[in-house]
């Protein structure tokens, strides 16, 4: 592929920098499903190297995927073409007032610690929630009648080769989704919480968190949500209705404690997954009507392991 040629400027230009980057990277390393074959190339930047390599990544016409914590993703078993750029180095984490700067490479569980810690309320809901802040806000994360897209005032991201701001009224938030263009990089977000007293926040977000631990499979590798919830009724009630509890393909199982949930048994593959996401939603329709949409993120290539 012509974009190809582009690797051996982006590679000279991480080792003039010393930014680190890794060739064939396996990427079931690096999501909760514990799935995916390998990024031709991944990048570890730091913050302040991200500008420039996406302006070279833009110029030499080679594609990338943006990935924080890996949940919610489904990398097919061919692995990405292109590089992945990791945002694990974007850490940055400040209290103002009644608001949050922090940074997309943030773990989610950790904001909601520190916003608790600080008196700041409104994303108890979020609880239990893996992945990263970035990740979080790109699919508008939501739980317990609690989005985040409701906290944000402006995003900071890379597009179009230079950084700019996002006003959340540009950023569109819907049900699990938003408006940030799929080729901007997210770097940080402003959040605008309300005060609460410290110890009622702890305790709502651990009350969220013991019933999610008693209706969520969380001992297993799963990548969260499978299906979005069509209005005025949950995914995992049809999934169940439709007798898909326990179904497998592979090592992928429809968990037994919510049906919503694909967990990896063993040594599952994505081939795995999807062809047991076509079986339930095929189950579904025939006995509701009712189409399926994937909340799950699908990348990556079709080949399969041989």
């Amino acid at each position: 592929m012509a974009y190809k040629m582009g690797y051996g400027k982006i590679k000279a230009h991480c080792l003039a920098k010393g930014i680190e980057i890794r060739n064939d990277e396996p990427l079931d390393r690096h999501t909760s499903l514990r799935i995916g074959g390998p990024a031709d190339m991944a990048i570890l930047p730091q913050r302040e190297e991200l500008p420039g390599l996406v302006k070279i990544l833009n110029e030499e016409g080679l594609p990338f995927f943006v990935m924080g914590g890996g949940t919610n993703l489904l990398v097919r078993d061919g692995g990405v073409a292109g590089v992945v750029l990791f945002t694990t180095s974007l850490q940055g984490l400040e209290v103002q007032g009644q608001r949050i700067l922090v940074d997309a490479g943030v773990p989610l569980q950790k904001l909601l610690g520190h916003a608790a810690n600080h008196g700041l309320s409104g994303m108890e809901g979020l609880a239990g929630i893996p992945g990263t802040v970035g990740g979080a806000i790109f699919g508008n994360a939501g739980s317990y009648g609690c989005e985040i897209g409701e906290a944000v005032v402006t995003l900071k991201i890379i597009s179009e080769g230079r950084i700019r701001t996002m006003e959340k009224k540009e950023a569109s938030f819907r049900y699990r989704g938003s408006g940030i263009p799929s080729e901007a990089v997210l770097i940080s977000a402003v959040l605008s919480l309300r005060e609460g007293d410290p110890q009622e926040i702890r305790e709502r977000i651990k009350g969220f968190l013991l019933e999610k631990r008693s209706k969520q499979p969380v001992s297993f590798a799963s990548a969260g949500c499978v299906f979005k919830n069509p209005e005025g009724i949950t995914a995992g009630r049809l999934i169940d209705e439709a007798g898909c509890k326990g179904m497998r393909m592979g090592a992928i199982e429809v968990s037994a404690v919510h049906a919503n949930f694909f967990v990896n048994t063993g040594r599952g593959t994505a081939c795995d997954f999807l062809r047991l996401m076509d079986e339930v939603t095929e189950r579904v329709i025939r006995k509701t009507g009712i189409i399926l949409e994937p909340e799950v993120r699908i990348i990556g290539s079709e080949r399969e392991i041989q």
